[in-house]
């Protein structure tokens, strides 16, 4: 059974989310409640250097983070995204938009 590893993390002025498995219908119902209760009162870092999949559902989610970030004047950032999150990242045609980093030192 495809499963989503979930471990969240206190920074200074973020909350990181470590996430490893699939992300898919069946999975990111746990992280969208997080995600959306988080976004409303901080920024967030959402770590998908251990994804092995992320199908529409799991970027609608990422997509709509961004967005209710924005909406709540926090910002959203992606770090080291698996290639496997790249690739579905870069299909939407909004990659670039996306805050990408590589270390929670880089969150503003």
């Amino acid at each position: 059974m495809e499963q989503l590893s979930i471990t969240e993390k206190q920074g200074a002025n973020y909350v990181l989310y470590e996430v490893s498995g699939v992300m898919n219908t069946y999975t990111v119902t746990e992280l969208a409640e997080k995600l959306d209760e988080t976004i409303k009162k901080s920024n967030i870092v959402l770590d998908l250097e251990r994804v092995d999949t992320i199908d529409s559902v799991g970027i609608g989610l990422i997509m709509a983070t961004f967005n209710d970030g924005e909406d709540n004047g926090h910002r959203f950032y992606i770090m080291n995204p698996s290639t496997a999150a790249r690739t579905a990242l870069e299909e939407t045609g909004f990659y670039e938009v996306f805050e990408i980093i590589h270390a929670v030192t880089e969150v503003q």
